[in-house]
């Protein structure tokens, strides 16, 4: 069932829920943040639609730049305004940004502790006929390796846009990871959300397996929750929004409630969500796990819902995870 404390969307299950892009919401949330503080700026290499990144410059055109195409200077530019007082909030696609000018992050941006906020778009194989080339799916592993960055993946477009207000208030670097398609709308104004706290969307009385996921392919998670309890499998799925830092309690004393765990993600399974989960889980409470996601592969063009079933992150490849790590648990 649902957790009644996080007030989610009622409407989750119906046909007719409301559906966005998390990309909206940064949108939304840039505009918001650019009315709570004036030291918010914007910036973006030559895709200011795309990104939503076209509110903000319509409302604060004095804070907006256009980059053009050249994603390293729109890292190093925004470096120094970051060390200046300025909170900049560099916008592409997540394929060339921190695809392209991952090494000028790293230096600029990180080494250097700059007040710079990441926004990679389009994100993952649900881009669709775009390709390969610009499914960005080993962003997770690239940026949460770098020391001093934070990494959020929100569910929906609720939640990134007050993921993108709180990464303004935040001190740091802070990657955030946004979807190209409309996806179903989970939380509501009300539902709880704070950077590095995970929270469970679904619990059954008796969870048998731990689903934790991260962005819009938690609500494919939340489905299989249903479908798994209508078989008599007691579920736990994890909201876990901020990928760095892992709230890593949670995640524990979760494990050792269900003793099984699935990770899903639209993503490569080294190094993103699972591979996070993984490394938490081997300090502190080894148990079985199975990983939903890119397995080694690159996409390729197709409708998104085509793309996601191939590629194994449809309900019922989650649903065949659980069961698979419930058999490795008995």
């Amino acid at each position: 069932m649902f957790n009644p404390d996080l007030k989610l969307n009622p409407k989750i299950f119906e046909k007719d829920v409301e559906q966005k892009p998390t990309r909206d919401g940064y949108g939304e949330g840039l505009v918001k943040a650019g009315e709570q503080n004036e030291n918010v700026v914007v910036m973006c290499a030559d895709l200011t639609e795309s990104t939503r990144s076209e509110a903000f410059a319509k409302k604060f055109p004095e804070r907006f730049f256009e980059i053009g195409v050249a994603e390293q200077n729109l890292a190093t530019i925004a470096a120094g305004l970051g060390i200046s007082g300025k909170i900049p909030f560099i916008s592409s696609y997540a394929a060339f940004s921190p695809g392209r000018n991952w090494e000028q992050i790293r230096t600029t941006i990180a080494y250097n502790d700059s007040n710079v906020k990441i926004a990679g778009a389009h994100a993952g194989v649900s881009v669709g006929p775009d390709g390969a080339t610009h499914q960005a799916i080993e962003d997770i592993a690239t940026m949460r390796v770098m020391a001093n960055m934070k990494v959020f993946v929100p569910c929906d477009a609720i939640e990134a846009r007050k993921a993108t207000m709180a990464a303004a208030k935040i001190w740091g670097p802070t990657y955030l990871r946004f979807a190209r398609e409309k996806s179903p709308i989970m939380t509501t104004e009300k539902t709880h959300f704070a950077p590095g706290q995970a929270e469970i969307f679904w619990e059954s009385k008796k969870p048998d397996v731990l689903i934790i996921g991260c962005g819009p392919i938690l609500f494919n998670a939340l489905l299989t929750a249903r479908q798994l309890e209508a078989e008599g499998i007691g579920s736990i799925v994890l909201n876990c929004h901020t990928i760095k830092p892992l709230d890593e309690k949670k995640i524990v004393e979760l494990a050792k409630k269900c003793r099984a765990v699935v990770t899903v993600e639209e993503h490569q399974i080294a190094g993103g969500l699972g591979g996070a989960v993984a490394e938490c889980l081997a300090k502190h409470y080894p148990a079985p796990m199975e990983f939903v996601g890119m397995q080694d592969v690159y996409g390729e063009s197709g409708k998104p819902e085509e793309l996601i079933a191939k590629y194994g992150m449809a309900p019922i490849d989650i649903e065949k995870a659980a069961k698979k790590v419930l058999k490795r648990k008995k």
